[in-house]
């Protein structure tokens, strides 16, 4: 059975500080962000009914849109209100959202300083990013052809819609090949992240993973490194070669859609799905769901 279209979805969307159909939420094919990728957004996750580091989600998504140039017409408590009313109106406990700002269709060009800042949240049923199954091995990850830019030449600290096209590309190229997902270098040709995710290694017991210098230091990482760090685990944030891939015992890849999924494969790099992997997985399981103890990770 086909997949229903994401804009034939049953439900509401709220949309520019109303609650409206999720058929009637359109704009016009004129719209700037659309052209000009004038657009940030957030990628969140609710368990339970409860929508996890629902505040620094919104505090980001505000940050992204100053970093493009614009203020959002809404303040955090607001987006948060609304987002918690949304997922109640979709009757749904675990689910996904997405909240859009974008540059409207005012003015059309490069140029669009007056143009109206429009604000979208959608919510819908997703279950894991990965195919279960697959995840659970350890997914396989092909090595991108394009890489993560010079932060001088694009803003990488914004969670913006434009810095996702050499995902997408990357994304469909591993895909095409049977692999689940791509591993991006930077334009140093180091080590980066996965198409929508962070990426880590383990060896000796100790876990590795890039500095974040022209890619999102995504929340989940920053989670699932107080995590880690609540077990007693060393954690390296260094440069990474990609020849160093060879030396590592483990990987795995941290992101709200992702959550902890562990990489058993990059390219001709091989990992094993090991205790550390596992752990985590288990620990942010318990985390979003409110239920971690300390304790019990010790």
């Amino acid at each position: 059975m086909a997949a229903v279209p994401f804009d034939q979805l049953e439900g509401d969307i709220w949309y520019n500080g109303e609650f409206m159909p999720w058929k009637d939420a359109k704009l016009h094919v004129l719209t700037h962000g659309l052209h000009y990728a004038s657009a940030v957004f957030e990628g969140e996750r609710a368990y339970e009914g409860r929508v996890f580091k629902l505040e620094e989600h919104t505090n980001r998504l505000h940050e992204s849109g100053k970093i493009l140039g614009f203020d959002i017409p809404y303040s955090t408590d607001e987006i948060n209100a609304v987002t918690v009313e949304l997922l109640k109106r979709q009757n749904l406990t675990d689910a996904y959202i997405r909240p859009l700002a974008w540059r409207g269709s005012e003015m059309m060009g490069v140029s669009a300083q007056k143009n109206r800042i429009n604000v979208a949240i959608a919510a819908w049923a997703w279950p894991s990013y990965f195919d279960p199954e697959q995840r659970l091995k350890g997914i396989r990850l092909d090595i991108a052809e394009y890489r993560r830019p010079d932060p001088r030449t694009a803003p990488s600290r914004s969670k913006a819609a434009g810095l996702y096209m050499i995902c997408t590309l990357s994304k469909h190229a591993a895909e095409a090949k049977g692999y689940a997902d791509a591993l991006m270098f930077d334009w140093r040709d180091q080590v980066a992240e996965a198409t929508g995710a962070n990426v880590f290694f383990i060896k000796d017991g100790a876990i590795h993973t890039p500095t974040p210098d022209c890619f999102l230091d995504g929340i989940t990482r920053r989670t699932v490194i107080d995590l880690a760090r609540k077990r007693g685990i060393e954690i390296i944030e260094r440069v990474i070669l990609p020849e160093e891939m060879a030396g590592f015992e483990q990987c795995f890849l941290t992101g709200t859609a992702a959550e902890v999924t562990p990489v058993s494969e990059i390219g001709p790099y091989t990992f094993e799905v090991g205790e550390i992997t596992r752990n985590l997985m288990n620990d942010y399981d318990l985390l979003v769901r409110g239920k971690f103890n300390i304790a019990a990770a010790e």
